[in-house]
């Protein structure tokens, strides 16, 4: 008798199900996109394996890696899609920090607010400090500054980075959010990293008396873990 799969698996199942009906919805390609680089990357190697005499130890080096990359292409397509639903939604950015920037940083949202719910986020990492302000712009302008001259009071030695969420001249596309930072130098070790975190973290954190959730996340979505 076959067993019955587990809760866990199922659950898993489920929301791979659901991020691909979501990823489909924005990018209605994405499963020919998927499959055919499947099907490219097992006919390379069984045309290599072939030609060496060795099909089918490399047709089953095939299997693998074409699973692999079919699972990498589908994860940044299903990111993309993502952020593109998120775009405009108030709190996206924090969301985007919160689930897929990973362990390379240390994320805090609403570090800085006000009553029209503009908002600055700060993020630490090996690229120094970084400030992500949501929001009106000439609003969010004056937050970012303020929030800087706070952090200039117990941090002096960090590169800061600030930047505006938005699609106008001088901001940064949501879209484009995750591989700018990606991108930034990374100059400050480890250690410094840490020390850096808790200075901060020892200026309080704004979010506990703010009256308004935590990153939102649009019904029937589940953000894609970055890589």
């Amino acid at each position: 008798m076959a067993r019955k799969a587990t809760p866990e698996k199922q659950g898993r199942l489920q929301q791979i199900v659901l991020s691909y009906k979501m990823t489909r919805e924005a990018d209605p390609k994405v499963g020919l996109v998927v499959a055919a680089v499947g099907i490219v990357t097992l006919g390379v190697l069984l045309a290599v394996g072939f030609a060496i005499g060795h099909p089918v130890y490399l047709g089953l080096l095939g299997v693998l890696l074409a699973f692999l990359a079919m699972a990498i292409v589908f994860g940044q397509r299903a990111q993309r899609a993502y952020n593109s639903k998120m775009e405009g939604v108030r709190g996206a950015a924090a969301s985007i920090l919160e689930q897929q920037m990973g362990r390379q940083w240390t994320t805090t949202t609403a570090v800085a607010f006000n009553r029209d719910e503009d908002m600055v986020h700060r993020a630490v990492g090996k690229a120094g400090i970084v400030l992500i302000g949501e929001g009106n712009p000439g609003r969010v302008k004056g937050l970012l500054a303020a929030e800087k001259r706070k952090m200039a009071r117990i941090v002096t030695d960090v590169p800061v980075h600030d930047f505006i969420i938005g699609n106008g001249e001088g901001q940064l596309p949501l879209k484009k959010m995750r591989t700018t930072l990606a991108k930034l130098p990374r100059v400050v070790p480890g250690d410094k990293v840490t020390a850096t975190t808790d200075r901060l973290r020892a200026m309080g954190d704004p979010m506990k008396n703010m009256p308004i959730p935590k990153g939102p996340m649009p019904k029937g979505m589940r953000a894609p873990k970055g890589r």
